[in-house]
Parts: C-alpha cells; structure tokens; sequence
C-alpha cells in the first residue's frame, strides 16, 4: 500500500525542485527547436547527462555493475523516458500548438493512477484522480487560446496520437523506476544508464535519417543545452524519480500539470505572454488540483496527530 502520510521537507523540496527546472526547460527547447534536428539535440542531451549520472553515482559509491537481465530494465527505462517519448512529442511539435502538448501530458497525472493499479497494484486515490482532473481543466482553461482555431485534419490527430503516446510510453518508464528503488538500485545509477541506452537508440534514429550530429555552436544552443543536460535532465529526473519512490506515481506525476503552467508565467515575462479570465481561473483550477493530490487524506492527518500526542 502506498503510504498517504503528510508529505516531508525533503519530499516538498524534491517536487518543487522538479516543477521550476520542468517548467523552465521549455524555454530552454524553444532555443534549440529549428536549429539542430529535434533527435540530434536529445542524443547529444543525454550522452552527456548520462555519463554525468554514471559519474556522481561512481563518486556516491553506488553499485554500478549489473546482471544482463538488470540492464534490460535500463533499456526500457531507455526507451520511455529518454528518448521516445521525446521523439513522439517533438514530432508533433511541428502540427500542434505547444499548449496542446502540454495539455496532453498533463494526462500523465491521471494515467499513472491507472496504470499503478494494474501493474503496481496501488491503490486508487479518488481525491488524486480529481486532483488531477481538475489539472486537466485548468489546463485546458489556460493554453485554450492556443489551440482554438486549431483545424484537426488528417494530420493534426496524427500528431495527436503521437502526443497520446508519448505520455503513455513516459508512464510506462514511470511504472518501470518504481521496483528499481524498491530494490535500492541507486536512482544515478538506473537513470545513467537509462539515459545512454536511450541516447544510443535516437542516434540510430537519427542516423536512419539522414542528420547530422553536428551541433550549432551559438550561446544560446549551448546555453540550454547546458541547462537541459544539468538541470532539466540531472537535478530534474534524480529529483523526480525519487520522488516517485517515496510519494508514489500517482501523486509524482502531478508535475506533468503543474511545470507547464510554471512554463506559461515565464512566458509571461521572456515572450509577453497575455493572461485572460480563463488563463487565470485556469490557473486557480491547477493550483486546487494540486492541492487535492498532496495533502494526506484524513487517516494520515490523524495519525500523526496521534504521534504528537504520543
């Protein structure tokens, strides 16, 4: 059973930490999208990241030699947090509206509740399933504008579908962490070999397609890919996965809704972005959900009150 106990310092820190770097890494995406193909600049990202990774779980002393069997999870943890659940969403990039991607990841708050009962067996938490569907409203309320006159031809609900998968394919990787720190396998560890596993597998992408992995060497490519590979990939997906561990998937992956609209306040500043009544109560419907997801339910809160009392 996951525990629902009233969440810690560390646990607050660790969810905050993976809000702001998430929501400033579109941002960060906006400087390379156009410049290096979308597969190149991922490969490059998590090469990097993932040695990096290697590195600190070499300094921390963790176990870094594994069975094969063990490297298949990597592989997986690969295949659907590291690379192609970023193709699927970069690919659709180039028909949707930014907003709308956002709004479809924003799902993973509800897929991993599902996807944690039938693989997991955890529990269903109502209050998170309406936590995380009033996300999805927010959501929807906020980037509406974007999307509005969006015409869904042939294309676009390919693109669509894409964007389906990509956050399906994200949870699946959640789902895969999950057991890897109930083992104790280190989250370095799992995540750097995870990272090159899916690095090699877009350079083979990239590579059927033709690109070149040449990169630009511009400050503003290098300065957010230096950002996307020590901030948004390093700090952000320690942080994340393990929060996942601690807090469970369900309530995790509510960062899916909440780094988004992180994403549309620094537009507001760096692209003029203009707030409306419904991008506002969009906002307060976000933050609500966000609320219904992380406090304890009423057994914890008493509980612990218990304990003090003890």
């Amino acid at each position: 059973m996951l525990s629902r106990n009233r969440l810690t310092a560390f646990d607050i820190l660790l969810y905050a930490t993976v809000v702001v770097t998430w929501g400033f890494a579109w941002i960060a995406i906006h400087f390379q999208v156009g410049v290096v193909p979308p597969d190149v600049s991922i490969v490059w990202r998590f090469l990097f990241a993932g040695l990096l990774m290697l590195g600190i779980a070499a300094i921390r002393k963790d176990r870094l030699v594994y069975s094969p069997r063990r490297h298949v999870t990597f592989v997986v943890l690969g295949l659907t947090l590291f690379s192609i659940n970023f193709l699927s969403f970069y690919i659709a990039a180039e028909t949707l509206p930014s907003g709308l991607l956002s709004i479809v990841f924003s799902l993973a708050s509800l897929i991993n509740v599902g996807l944690g009962a039938l693989m997991l067996k955890a529990p269903i938490d109502r209050r998170v399933v309406a936590g995380g569907l009033l996300g999805v409203i927010g959501m929807t309320a906020m980037f509406y504008p974007q999307f509005a006159g969006t015409q869904f031809h042939p294309a676009t609900a390919v693109a669509l579908a894409l964007c389906i998968f990509g956050t399906v394919v994200f949870c699946l990787g959640n789902m895969a962490s999950v057991p890897l720190q109930r083992e104790g396998i280190s989250v370095f560890a799992s995540s750097g070999y995870g990272m090159l596993y899916g690095s090699a597998a877009l350079a083979v992408y990239a590579a059927l397609q033709g690109h070149s992995f040449a990169i630009t060497w511009t400050a503003p490519y290098l300065g957010a890919l230096l950002y996307l590979i020590v901030i948004a990939s390093i700090i952000a997906y320690a942080s994340y996965l393990t929060l996942l561990g601690r807090i469970g998937a369900d309530r995790a992956a509510y960062v899916s809704v909440l780094g988004p609209a992180i994403a549309l306040a620094v537009s507001t500043l760096v692209e003029g972005f203009q707030w409306t009544l419904p991008t506002a109560l969009g906002l307060v419907a976000v933050l609500a959900g966000n609320v219904l997801v992380l406090r304890p339910g009423k057994k914890a809160v008493d509980a612990s009150a218990s304990e003090t009392e003890t």
